[in-house]
Protein backbone atom coordinates (compact mmCIF):
# COMPACT_ATOMS: atom_id res chain seq x y z
CA UNK A 1 0.00 0.00 0.00
CA UNK A 2 1.64 3.75 -1.01
CA UNK A 3 1.43 6.36 1.13
CA UNK A 4 -0.47 9.35 -0.19
CA UNK A 5 -0.04 11.54 2.98
CA UNK A 6 -0.35 15.28 1.38
CA UNK A 7 2.61 16.99 0.53
CA UNK A 8 3.07 19.68 3.07
CA UNK A 9 1.95 22.82 2.56
CA UNK A 10 3.50 26.19 2.09
CA UNK A 11 3.08 29.29 4.42
CA UNK A 12 4.29 32.93 4.58
CA UNK A 13 4.19 34.85 7.72
CA UNK A 14 4.98 38.79 7.28
CA UNK A 15 6.06 40.82 10.31
CA UNK A 16 4.49 44.21 10.47
CA UNK A 17 4.63 45.31 14.07
CA UNK A 18 7.28 47.78 13.51
CA UNK A 19 6.50 51.47 14.03
CA UNK A 20 9.13 52.26 11.01
CA UNK A 21 10.23 55.61 12.71
CA UNK A 22 12.72 56.42 9.83
CA UNK A 23 10.07 57.21 7.64
CA UNK A 24 8.49 60.20 9.51
CA UNK A 25 5.42 60.59 12.32
CA UNK A 26 2.71 58.94 10.96
CA UNK A 27 0.92 55.37 10.96
CA UNK A 28 3.14 52.27 11.83
CA UNK A 29 5.36 51.68 8.80
CA UNK A 30 2.86 48.68 6.93
CA UNK A 31 0.21 50.87 6.63
CA UNK A 32 2.00 53.75 4.98
CA UNK A 33 0.74 54.18 1.64
CA UNK A 34 1.98 53.44 -1.60
CA UNK A 35 -0.21 54.35 -4.65
CA UNK A 36 -3.05 54.50 -2.02
CA UNK A 37 -2.98 51.18 -0.87
CA UNK A 38 -1.01 50.27 1.99
CA UNK A 39 2.51 49.00 1.98
CA UNK A 40 1.01 46.16 4.10
CA UNK A 41 -1.75 44.93 1.41
CA UNK A 42 1.18 45.23 -1.33
CA UNK A 43 3.08 42.74 0.60
CA UNK A 44 0.26 40.11 1.21
CA UNK A 45 -0.60 39.91 -2.66
CA UNK A 46 2.84 39.56 -3.33
CA UNK A 47 3.42 36.29 -1.10
CA UNK A 48 -0.14 35.47 -2.38
CA UNK A 49 0.73 35.55 -6.43
CA UNK A 50 3.12 32.22 -5.60
CA UNK A 51 1.12 29.02 -6.10
CA UNK A 52 2.62 27.45 -3.47
CA UNK A 53 1.99 29.75 -0.81
CA UNK A 54 -1.48 28.95 0.96
CA UNK A 55 -1.56 30.60 4.11
CA UNK A 56 -0.28 34.05 4.91
CA UNK A 57 0.06 35.00 8.94
CA UNK A 58 0.41 38.83 9.23
CA UNK A 59 1.66 39.98 12.60
CA UNK A 60 0.26 42.72 13.70
CA UNK A 61 0.86 45.67 15.88
CA UNK A 62 -0.64 44.76 19.16
CA UNK A 63 -2.60 47.74 19.49
CA UNK A 64 -3.61 47.64 15.96
CA UNK A 65 -4.52 43.93 15.47
CA UNK A 66 -8.33 44.56 14.91
CA UNK A 67 -7.92 47.32 11.96
CA UNK A 68 -5.45 45.44 10.54
CA UNK A 69 -8.05 42.59 10.27
CA UNK A 70 -10.56 44.96 9.03
CA UNK A 71 -7.73 46.37 6.47
CA UNK A 72 -7.62 42.42 4.88
CA UNK A 73 -10.79 41.18 5.48
CA UNK A 74 -12.03 42.13 1.79
CA UNK A 75 -9.15 41.93 -0.01
CA UNK A 76 -9.45 40.52 -3.15
CA UNK A 77 -6.82 36.97 -3.24
CA UNK A 78 -6.57 33.89 -5.23
CA UNK A 79 -8.92 31.42 -3.47
CA UNK A 80 -6.66 29.06 -2.53
CA UNK A 81 -4.77 31.42 -0.12
CA UNK A 82 -6.04 32.09 3.83
CA UNK A 83 -4.57 35.36 5.57
CA UNK A 84 -4.62 35.38 9.62
CA UNK A 85 -3.42 37.97 11.38
CA UNK A 86 -2.08 37.47 14.97
CA UNK A 87 -0.69 40.34 17.20
CA UNK A 88 2.96 40.54 17.69
CA UNK A 89 5.55 41.28 20.20
CA UNK A 90 8.53 43.07 21.59
CA UNK A 91 10.76 42.66 18.64
CA UNK A 92 11.05 41.49 15.37
CA UNK A 93 12.21 37.83 16.39
CA UNK A 94 9.04 37.41 19.05
CA UNK A 95 7.20 38.78 16.26
CA UNK A 96 8.33 35.54 14.14
CA UNK A 97 8.06 33.59 16.59
CA UNK A 98 4.28 34.64 17.66
CA UNK A 99 3.29 34.09 13.91
CA UNK A 100 4.89 30.97 13.83
CA UNK A 101 2.75 29.50 16.43
CA UNK A 102 -0.60 30.47 14.81
CA UNK A 103 0.27 27.62 11.34
CA UNK A 104 -1.47 24.57 11.60
CA UNK A 105 0.43 21.25 11.24
CA UNK A 106 0.31 20.72 7.70
CA UNK A 107 2.63 23.42 6.65
CA UNK A 108 5.87 22.32 5.93
CA UNK A 109 7.68 25.02 4.45
CA UNK A 110 8.09 28.78 5.85
CA UNK A 111 8.94 31.96 4.31
CA UNK A 112 9.21 34.78 6.60
CA UNK A 113 8.93 37.95 4.45
CA UNK A 114 9.30 42.06 5.72
CA UNK A 115 6.20 43.64 5.10
CA UNK A 116 8.06 46.82 4.41
CA UNK A 117 9.46 44.57 0.88
CA UNK A 118 5.95 44.99 -0.67
CA UNK A 119 7.15 44.61 -4.48
CA UNK A 120 9.22 41.40 -4.79
CA UNK A 121 8.27 39.80 -7.62
CA UNK A 122 6.98 36.24 -7.62
CA UNK A 123 9.26 34.99 -9.70
CA UNK A 124 11.67 35.15 -6.64
CA UNK A 125 9.53 33.78 -4.32
CA UNK A 126 8.94 30.95 -6.29
CA UNK A 127 12.61 30.28 -6.53
CA UNK A 128 13.02 30.49 -2.60
CA UNK A 129 10.30 28.24 -2.44
CA UNK A 130 11.70 25.78 -4.94
CA UNK A 131 15.31 25.64 -2.90
CA UNK A 132 13.50 24.89 0.46
CA UNK A 133 11.37 21.63 -1.31
CA UNK A 134 14.74 20.60 -2.88
CA UNK A 135 16.43 20.04 0.97
CA UNK A 136 17.98 23.75 1.76
CA UNK A 137 16.64 23.95 5.75
CA UNK A 138 17.05 27.94 4.63
CA UNK A 139 16.92 30.26 1.37
CA UNK A 140 18.15 33.92 1.12
CA UNK A 141 17.15 35.90 -1.85
CA UNK A 142 20.48 38.08 -2.41
CA UNK A 143 21.96 41.04 -4.36
CA UNK A 144 25.66 41.52 -5.15
CA UNK A 145 26.98 44.51 -3.96
CA UNK A 146 27.57 47.57 -5.94
CA UNK A 147 29.34 49.49 -3.46
CA UNK A 148 32.69 49.12 -1.63
CA UNK A 149 32.23 48.52 2.26
CA UNK A 150 34.39 49.53 5.09
CA UNK A 151 34.49 48.03 8.47
CA UNK A 152 34.69 50.93 10.86
CA UNK A 153 35.71 50.79 14.62
CA UNK A 154 34.93 53.36 17.28
CA UNK A 155 35.70 57.25 17.04
CA UNK A 156 38.38 58.16 19.09
CA UNK A 157 36.17 61.17 20.00
CA UNK A 158 32.14 61.52 20.98
CA UNK A 159 31.02 63.03 17.73
CA UNK A 160 34.94 62.31 15.40
CA UNK A 161 35.59 60.30 12.48
CA UNK A 162 35.60 56.73 12.76
CA UNK A 163 38.82 54.69 11.92
CA UNK A 164 38.40 52.44 8.96
CA UNK A 165 39.97 48.92 10.37
CA UNK A 166 39.07 46.62 7.14
CA UNK A 167 37.85 46.12 3.58
CA UNK A 168 35.64 43.15 2.97
CA UNK A 169 36.30 41.33 -0.25
CA UNK A 170 32.93 43.05 -2.16
CA UNK A 171 33.08 39.54 -4.48
CA UNK A 172 31.97 37.68 -1.78
CA UNK A 173 29.38 39.98 -0.29
CA UNK A 174 25.95 39.58 -0.32
CA UNK A 175 22.70 42.29 0.16
CA UNK A 176 20.08 39.90 2.04
CA UNK A 177 16.23 40.87 1.57
CA UNK A 178 13.20 38.72 1.76
CA UNK A 179 10.84 36.41 1.70
CA UNK A 180 13.56 33.79 3.25
CA UNK A 181 12.35 30.71 3.22
CA UNK A 182 12.99 27.56 5.50
CA UNK A 183 11.95 23.90 6.53
CA UNK A 184 9.44 24.59 8.97
CA UNK A 185 11.20 22.14 11.62
CA UNK A 186 14.53 23.80 11.71
CA UNK A 187 13.00 27.40 11.79
CA UNK A 188 10.98 26.17 15.29
CA UNK A 189 14.46 24.86 16.29
CA UNK A 190 16.71 27.78 15.78
CA UNK A 191 13.52 30.08 17.52
CA UNK A 192 13.21 27.93 20.72
CA UNK A 193 17.06 27.57 21.17
CA UNK A 194 18.26 30.64 20.20
CA UNK A 195 16.26 33.58 22.81
CA UNK A 196 15.86 36.75 21.59
CA UNK A 197 18.32 39.80 23.18
CA UNK A 198 18.17 43.15 23.09
CA UNK A 199 15.72 44.24 19.96
CA UNK A 200 16.19 40.65 18.78
CA UNK A 201 17.51 39.12 15.69
CA UNK A 202 16.74 40.96 12.20
CA UNK A 203 17.17 37.85 10.62
CA UNK A 204 15.83 34.46 10.01
CA UNK A 205 18.77 32.61 8.72
CA UNK A 206 21.46 34.00 11.23
CA UNK A 207 19.36 32.12 13.52
CA UNK A 208 19.69 29.05 11.60
CA UNK A 209 23.23 29.71 10.91
CA UNK A 210 24.17 29.94 14.66
CA UNK A 211 22.39 26.64 14.99
CA UNK A 212 25.67 25.55 12.41
CA UNK A 213 22.55 24.64 9.49
CA UNK A 214 23.63 25.89 6.21
CA UNK A 215 21.95 28.54 4.74
CA UNK A 216 21.80 29.07 0.78
CA UNK A 217 21.01 32.26 -1.55
CA UNK A 218 19.50 32.24 -4.74
CA UNK A 219 19.13 35.37 -6.76
CA UNK A 220 17.66 38.29 -5.77
CA UNK A 221 15.65 41.08 -7.42
CA UNK A 222 16.36 45.14 -7.61
CA UNK A 223 12.49 45.78 -6.63
CA UNK A 224 12.91 43.56 -3.68
CA UNK A 225 14.13 46.83 -1.84
CA UNK A 226 13.16 47.55 1.88
CA UNK A 227 10.84 50.73 2.18
CA UNK A 228 13.00 52.33 4.93
CA UNK A 229 13.10 55.99 4.10
CA UNK A 230 11.01 58.51 2.61
CA UNK A 231 13.04 58.78 -0.37
CA UNK A 232 12.09 54.70 -0.66
CA UNK A 233 8.44 55.64 -0.91
CA UNK A 234 9.49 57.86 -4.10
CA UNK A 235 11.03 54.72 -5.28
CA UNK A 236 8.42 52.59 -4.92
CA UNK A 237 5.73 54.40 -6.36
CA UNK A 238 7.91 54.61 -9.54
CA UNK A 239 8.04 51.16 -9.28
CA UNK A 240 4.64 50.71 -9.49
CA UNK A 241 3.88 53.41 -12.13
CA UNK A 242 5.99 51.30 -14.40
CA UNK A 243 4.62 48.02 -13.69
CA UNK A 244 1.01 49.74 -14.59
CA UNK A 245 2.79 50.72 -17.44
CA UNK A 246 3.90 47.86 -18.80
CA UNK A 247 1.83 45.52 -17.28
CA UNK A 248 -1.10 46.89 -16.13
CA UNK A 249 -0.51 46.04 -12.72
Amino acid sequence: MTDESPTPRTAAVIPAAGRGVRLGPGAPKALRTLNGTPILVHAVRAMAASNAVSLVVVVAPPDDTTSVKTLLTDLVLPDRTEVVVVPGGENRQESVRLGLDALPEDIGTVLVHDAARPLVPVDTVDAVIEAVREGAPAVVPALPLADTVKEVGPALREGGPQPVVATPERARLRAVQTPQGFDRATLLRAHRAIAAEGEGATDCAGLVERLGEPVVVVPGHEEAFKVTRPLDLVLAEAVLARRRANDGF
